[in-house]
């Protein structure tokens, strides 16, 4: 996930009338950018859970005795996993803060 773009998220205080259509934009094309980068982070994540199921399976048949190999896969899906989930949890409790915002 890239960190940079939260930062761009962060600068409202060049808000303006005339200029509110193109900060829109703007936003708009940093949400789509922040967005694709979730799904890619989630994608990335999947896939080295399949990488793991592999090697468990590859170990299991016989094929690889190396279990280091198995180990690391493991380790990767697990730790790719858990930072997903971290993720997704600030991600619902931000989104229940701004729910939560009196206007």
């Amino acid at each position: 996930m890239d960190i940079a773009l939260l930062n761009s998220i962060s600068d409202l205080s060049t808000f303006d009338r005339n200029t509110a259509t193109v900060n829109k934009t703007n936003k708009n094309e940093t949400f789509e950018n922040l967005f694709q980068s979730a799904l890619s982070m989630v994608k990335d994540t999947n896939d080295l859970t399949n990488t793991a199921e592999k090697a468990e399976m590859s170990y299991a048949l016989g094929f690889n005795e190396n279990t280091h190999d198995l180990q690391v896969a493991q380790w990767k899906a697990n730790l790719s996993l858990q930072y997903t989930v971290a993720v997704r949890n600030k991600v619902l409790e931000s989104y229940k803060e701004i729910m939560n915002l009196q206007f």
